[in-house]
């Protein structure tokens, strides 16, 4: 399978995890790590349900600031750096910085424009545990078709601020998908190819 088609089936495959985060709304619970992940969800609510902010005249504004509320809860460094594995190790401070950049952009296309799909759906937090510095929140989707769907946050404490840096839904990692698409690209070809056709999936028009 070509590989610009194996990074859209990764996209595709881990997009429920970021529309999940949108989804939580309703813990029976709540500790520092469950608190972090409550926090912007409800900020990202209070932006999807704005009257004033409805319509694609209003898109580029919505997304900004959603985008705003993401930023300060998912650690992009973290998440970029597990996703490239060991290939992280011989990138220039340079590539580091813009590896990290298109990720964010990545995900941004990928899954902000997916968040007005927030319909209702009840959640209930089922568990939280904290290790150190790291924790996980672990929570049930229910759907509008009577179907549960296991979401796992995996945080890390930073500066008194717990931010994600993993997503798992029914136990696939997003972080996973993307490391597995990320390797086989850099080892088929070569990691400036897999950053060209990162900036070409950025840079696609809607």
């Amino acid at each position: 399978m070509p590989a610009k088609y194996r990074i859209r089936n990764c996209l595709r495959l881990s997009m429920g995890g970021f529309l999940m985060m949108v989804m939580l709304v309703a813990p029976c619970f709540a500790g520092a790590p469950t608190d972090g992940v409550k926090e912007t969800t409800d900020r990202i609510l209070v932006i999807v349900s704005d009257p004033a902010l409805k319509g694609p005249e209003n898109k580029d504004k919505r997304g900004k600031l959603i985008r705003q509320a993401v930023d300060e809860r998912f650690n992009w460094e973290a998440m970029t750096k597990r996703s490239l594995a060991r290939h992280w190790r011989k990138r220039t401070d340079a590539e580091k910085k813009e590896f990290i950049e298109l990720f964010g952009k990545l995900l941004e296309r990928t899954y902000l424009d997916k968040v007005g799909s927030y319909s209702g759906e009840k959640v209930i937090y089922v568990g939280e545990t904290i290790d150190g510095k790291y924790g996980t929140v672990t929570a049930k989707i229910l759907t509008h078709s009577h179907t549960e769907v296991l979401v796992r946050y995996r945080l890390k404490e930073t500066g008194g601020n717990w931010r994600v840096y993993d997503i798992s839904v029914e136990g696939v990692s997003l972080v996973n998908n993307y490391r597995k698409q990320f390797n086989s690209i850099i080892l088929r070809s070569s990691y400036d190819d897999l950053v060209a056709k990162l900036r070409a999936k950025v840079a696609e028009k809607d």
